[in-house]
């Protein structure tokens, strides 16, 4: 298996005069209340993770649980307390600074909220902006940012001002932005937050379209779930500074970790977010004449199924059958693991 292209190992980010001496002496047994007392604050406990390439990675989790402050970690827009931290197989933490603006200008793109455009630079000046800030000549500059603006599907607004533009265009011109620059390594930082929810949907699906075209390696910061599991490959769920479960987002729905994740998932409408391989048996008896892909959403085969009487196959991309699936799996699925409503 290839290298991770982000590896984290015992990372901990912890805020305070004394953090350095306490995090030492607690030989790794970060216990918030305890550090609070002695006047620190503790932003990520103890987190150990890897990112493959082209793997879309969500950290997620309410206000204050630290997933931002592990993302400018990773960055290093700010410097970890303790732990190890690599990009590509190099240590970040013992970069120079002349190094990691290169590592920053050459491998990695960050979005933010926030979009940060310059007023008084039209949508393609601000888009060649980062390339003219590493020496790219302007011709070929803005030769870039026109590529760009089609990407996001800016065309015929390229010489608009940012005040011209609605808040989900200024968005794309700042996504557009940051993939001037080529990043292998892309970070956003709750980038949609701040959208309406229908410019909000356009601009997940618009993203989804980018990565499929792209396959970048992102590191995705939300606090809110149906959008991590709309676009994750994987989710993290931090609480308190600490990853309570990493895992794919049909596992985190169906096995919570913990009672924090449990809370998370239980509103889940699950016929949306799981796939038929996710609950199928693989046991191949007494099926009927129907076939579904195990690739399908639950929720678009959920009718079909339910109308039969024996189970159902379950084919893979070459119409081979891999499992079964019973209709009282469906409403089990769909139904078990949901609060009682009455």
């Amino acid at each position: 298996m290839s290298e991770p292209v982000i590896k984290c190992e015992n990372v901990y980010k912890i805020f305070g005069a004394n953090a350095q001496k306490m995090l030492q002496d607690s030989n790794g047994n970060v216990d918030a209340k305890t550090f609070q007392e002695n006047g620190c604050i503790v932003g990520v406990n103890n987190a150990s993770f890897e990112v493959s390439k082209g793997e879309m990675l969500v950290v997620m989790g309410l206000s204050g649980s630290g997933k931002s402050t592990l993302l400018r970690c990773i960055s290093r827009l700010t410097d970890a307390t303790g732990g190890k931290i690599f990009i590509e197989g190099q240590d970040l933490l013992k970069l120079n600074n002349k190094d990691l603006i290169e590592l920053r200008r050459n491998k990695m793109g960050m979005v933010f909220q926030s979009f940060a455009l310059l007023p008084h630079k039209t949508v393609v000046e601000n888009i060649a902006f980062p390339l003219q800030i590493k020496g790219v000549k302007t011709e070929d500059s803005i030769s870039k940012a026109m590529d760009m603006v089609k990407l996001v599907g800016l065309d015929g607004r390229e010489n608009y001002f940012p005040r011209e533009l609605s808040g989900g265009q200024q968005q794309r011109v700042g996504i557009a932005r940051s993939l001037a620059v080529e990043p292998d390594i892309w970070f956003l930082d709750e980038p949609f937050s701040a959208l309406d929810p229908l410019i909000r949907k356009e601009m997940q699906d618009e993203f989804l379209r980018l990565q499929e075209k792209l396959q970048k390696t992102i590191m995705f910061i939300t606090h809110d779930f149906d959008e991590a599991l709309k676009l994750a490959d994987r989710i993290a769920i931090m609480k308190d500074g600490i990853i309570e479960q990493l895992d794919t987002p049909a596992n985190i729905v169906l096995n919570p970790a913990t009672e924090y994740v449990r809370k998370f998932t239980e509103e889940v409408p699950r016929e949306k977010v799981l796939l038929i391989e996710d609950v199928m048996d693989i046991s191949k008896d007494n099926l009927g004449n129907l076939k579904v892909s195990k690739d399908e959403i639950i929720e678009n085969v959920a009718e079909k199924i339910l109308t039969q009487d024996k189970s159902v196959a379950v084919v893979d991309n070459n119409n081979k059958i891999i499992g079964s699936i019973n209709p009282n799996k469906i409403i089990n699925t769909v139904f078990g693991g949901r609060k009682n409503s009455n």
